[in-house]
C-alpha cells in the first residue's frame, strides 16, 4: 500500500483553503467605529469646507480691506426672501431626519414620504434663488461685490443640486423597496450630505446678507 505524497495532502489542504477564503472573504480592517461609507461622507465634506472657506477667505478680505461697497450702490440685498429661503431649507433637514429614523423603524411609508417632502422642500429653495438672481438688479461683474454674491451663493446652489440629485435616486430606491432597518446607508449618506448643505446656507445667509 502507497501512502500520497506529503507534499500533495498539504497542497490539497492549502487549495481548500484558498477556496473558502475566496468564497468568503474576511472583514477589511478598520481603523475607526465609523462605517467607512459614513467616513467617506466625512471626508470629502471636509474638503468641501476647505473650498466654501477659500471664498470665504475672499468675502472677508473685501468686506474688511477692501473698498468695494457692499451691497453695491444703488442695489439691495432680499433678506426676506433669503430669510424664507433658509427657513425652507432648514425644514428639510428635519423631513431627511424623519426619513432616515422611519426607515430605521421599519415605516417605509415614512421613509417615502419624508424624501419627497425633502425633495420639494430643496428643489422650492433651488427655484426661489433662480429667481432672486433673475430680480436682484446687478450680475457678476459689478466689482467684486458682484463676483463674490454670485460665487458663494452659486456655490452652493450648485452643491443643493447634487444633493437634490443624490436624493432623486435615493427616492426611486425607497420606492422599490431598497432599504430596510439593517441596511438604509443609501439614505444615511445624502442625509449627512444634505445636512452638510442647510448647515453651510445659514453661514452664506448669515455673512452675505445679513452683515
Amino acid at each position: 500500500m502507497r501512502w500520497p505524497p506529503a507534499g500533495g495532502v498539504l497542497t490539497t489542504h492549502a487549495e481548500a483553503a484558498h477556496d473558502a477564503h475566496a468564497a468568503h472573504p474576511p472583514e477589511a480592517h478598520r481603523s475607526s467605529r465609523v462605517e467607512p461609507a459614513v467616513l467617506g461622507m466625512l471626508l470629502f465634506i471636509a474638503s468641501e469646507i476647505m473650498l466654501f472657506g477659500s471664498f470665504f477667505t475672499a468675502y472677508f478680505f473685501v468686506r474688511v480691506n477692501g473698498e468695494a461697497e457692499w451691497p453695491l450702490e444703488p442695489f439691495e440685498l432680499p433678506k426676506f426672501v433669503a430669510g424664507v429661503n433658509t427657513a425652507i431649507l432648514v425644514t428639510s433637514s428635519f423631513t431627511i431626519h424623519w426619513a432616515l429614523q422611519s426607515i430605521k423603524r421599519g415605516n417605509r411609508a415614512g421613509l417615502q414620504a419624508g424624501l419627497v417632502l425633502t425633495l420639494a422642500l430643496g428643489l422650492t429653495f433651488l427655484l426661489t434663488q433662480v429667481r432672486e438672481y433673475s430680480r436682484v438688479g446687478f450680475n457678476p461683474g459689478d466689482g467684486a461685490f458682484g463676483t463674490i454674491f454670485y460665487g458663494l451663493t452659486g456655490l452652493h446652489g450648485a452643491h443643493v443640486f447634487v444633493g437634490l440629485t443624490l436624493l432623486t435616486f435615493a427616492t426611486i430606491r425607497a420606492f422599490r423597496g431598497h432599504f430596510s432597518p439593517a441596511h438604509h446607508a443609501g439614505v444615511e449618506i445624502p442625509g449627512i450630505y444634505w445636512h452638510f448643505v442647510d448647515v453651510m446656507w445659514i453661514v452664506v445667509y448669515s455673512t452675505i446678507y445679513l452683515l
